[in-house]
């Protein structure tokens, strides 16, 4: 099969045909441009201008953007309701003017007690600086809820390594009846000694809530008083516990 016979003209062919002039050689030397001999400085490089979009490259072949702007994000409202138990109601009502404050004015949250769902609503809005201030003050009011001071529960707001941990005595071993009385006691000890003991060696706070156990303070310090408890309820003396307690407070010591 031929070739086209377009393809096989001569530039020179096809351009007379289309009537377009061919650049000659002096044409071609003209349109070569030579390399400029110095480079820019820092000086002749354009700057960027803010609320400039287009990006510039510095002398060392960087892109230079403007400084972006600060895009306002659009506020959303969260809510979260801390249920109260039944118990822990009337206590809740009597130390209410001590409990608000510190979400108020130091968390900027919205807070109030509903009474018919026995429950605490926490709100944020637009004043509310913190991004975690929803969080800390549900873990303050939740604190209080499992039996805590409200002292102690103020620290959740004030330091950001203080956590809760809740386990029930029947995790470590089953015991019912007496045997279940006994454990708690060990734990509690003649008028609380053992657990004020237990407390200021491992330097947290402690709540014996029937057959729960509830630990408020740092990873480790909580890792102390649950050994602690977990020796007591498995049947070691309260003497032994107390030594292996004095220790621990002796090595803390020397660590602060």
């Amino acid at each position: 099969m031929p070739a086209p016979t377009a393809l096989l003209r001569k530039p020179q062919e096809l351009a007379d045909a289309a009537n377009i002039p061919l650049p000659t050689q002096d044409q071609d030397d003209e349109l070569l441009l030579d390399a400029p001999s110095e480079m820019p400085t820092e000086a002749d490089t354009v700057q960027p201008v803010e609320g400039d979009t287009e990006m510039h490259i510095d002398e060392e072949g960087r892109p230079r953007f403007a400084p972006a702007k600060q895009a306002q994000s659009d506020f959303r409202v969260e809510t979260r309701k801390v249920p109260i138990p039944p118990h822990r109601v009337a206590p809740i009502r009597a130390a209410w003017p001590k409990i608000y404050p510190p979400l108020v004015e130091h968390l900027k949250l919205q807070v109030r007690m509903n009474v018919k769902s026995k429950s605490v609503e926490l709100r944020n809005h637009k004043q509310t600086t913190d991004p975690g201030a929803l969080q800390k003050g549900e873990d303050f009011v939740k604190a209080f809820s499992l039996g805590f001071d409200v002292d102690d529960a103020i620290a959740l707001l004030r330091l950001d390594d203080l956590y809760i941990e809740t386990f029930e005595i029947k995790d470590v071993k089953t015991l019912q009846g007496e045997h279940l009385g006994r454990a708690i006691g060990r734990i509690a000890g003649k008028d609380g000694k053992t657990k004020f003991a237990i407390e200021n060696a491992s330097r947290t706070r402690v709540v014996l809530a029937d057959s729960k156990i509830h630990i408020l303070g740092g990873f480790k310090n909580i890792h102390i008083a649950r050994e602690a408890i977990v020796s007591l309820i498995l049947g070691s003396p309260p003497g032994k516990v107390y030594g292996n307690l004095r220790t621990v407070a002796s090595r803390m010591k020397e660590r602060f």
